[in-house]
Order: structure tokens, then sequence, then C-alpha cells
């Protein structure tokens, strides 16, 4: 399975957006600021999540993005996907043309691998990650961090 920084990125920025549900739209400053990703790569991200229906976006003061459906209807393999990763142990990318144009003799053993990514991670909803109490905590520092960093000195 090839999971990029990308893949990473947007699975972190859409559970801030699961974490920040109940409060509206959610700035991508914001998530920058707490996650630590760059605003410019975010837009990048957001832009495909925005044209797979993952995110909603929202014009004007007050504005930012919001998760499309419920945290407990997106997936994470559903994240992945929507911004180009493959989930794919594969040496050939599922082509099986391994060695010499033909499968080599793990292939299929690879395939079964990815078969359980891919399962494992459609099992996951962003609400799942939520109510885990390590996430709820980590969220809790990253909030008083850029409360304490936001405040007036």
């Amino acid at each position: 399975m090839k999971l990029t920084t990308k893949g990473r990125y947007a699975v972190t920025a859409m559970l801030d957006l699961a974490l920040h549900y109940e409060q509206g739209a959610v700035t991508l400053a914001d998530i920058a600021r707490r996650q630590g990703i760059s605003l410019s790569y975010l837009e990048q991200l957001f832009a495909r999540l925005r044209r797979h229906r993952l995110v909603d976006s929202i014009r004007g003061p007050g504005g930012g993005y919001s998760l499309a459906r419920d945290p407990d209807k997106i997936s994470v393999a559903e994240i992945i996907v929507a911004i180009n990763e493959n989930i794919d142990a594969t040496q050939c990318g599922g082509e099986k043309n391994c060695v010499d144009d033909e499968t080599c003799l793990t292939h299929y053993l690879w395939e079964k691998l990815s078969e359980r990514i891919h399962q494992f991670l459609s099992g996951i909803t962003l609400s799942d990650l939520v109510a885990r109490e390590h996430v709820k905590e980590v969220a809790r520092r990253q909030d008083e961090r850029t409360q304490r960093a936001a405040a007036p000195r």
C-alpha cells in the first residue's frame, strides 16, 4: 500500500473538520495552524475533497469548510481514494504485469493484502476516530494551543 503525505494530511484535515463538526464551517487557516499543514497544500486537497462531495465550502464571513455528510457516513478509505491515493500493495499497481509483463509469484498475496487494507479503512469512519479518547485529548491540546497563540498579549 502506498499512503503518501497527501493521504495522511487529507485524513488529518477531515478528522479536524469532524472534531469541529458542531461548530459549523472551519477555515483552512485554522486547520493549517492546528495541524501544522501548509495552507496552500490544504487548498489543493480540499479542491479534490469538494469534487468528491466529501466537504462543502461556505463563502463569506464565517465561511470555510464543513463535512458534506455526517462524520459517521465518511470512511477513511473514501478520503484516501478521493485524493487519488491508491490502496494497492502490489508492485504492478494491480495490472498483473509485475515481472516481464507477467504476474509474479506473490502478486495474489499483495492483492489480497490490498483488499484487506481497503476493507479495514472502509470500516473506520470519522465518527469512530472522533470517539477515541486519545484523539479527543490531542484535539483538546491543539485547541488550547491555538487559543493561547491567538490571545492578545
